[in-house]
């Protein structure tokens, strides 16, 4: 099985940040979250609006967003 995570862009409907792997793991996440980062270069403030899987809830991964300015959002259940 192959995983994708994905980040889109609401405002453009356009693919940020992309990384594909073999399981769906917090550095995968991470990984399409740099990418994102290093194309896009956003400010401090952005809004990364998320469901509630673990690999968006896991500290190492919020605690970057935190590093980066952002403030990180999940849907309710």
């Amino acid at each position: 099985m192959l995983y994708l995570a994905v980040l889109l862009d609401l405002y453009s409907r356009k693919i940020v940040g992309w990384a594909m792997g073999a399981r769906m793991t917090q550095d995968l996440t991470a990984s399409a979250l740099e990418m994102a980062v290093e194309h896009r270069r956003p400010g401090a403030g952005l809004l990364h609006h998320s469901d509630q899987g673990s690999q968006y809830a896991a500290t190492q991964y919020r605690e970057r967003l935190s590093q980066l300015g952002f403030v990180a959002s999940m849907s309710r259940k």
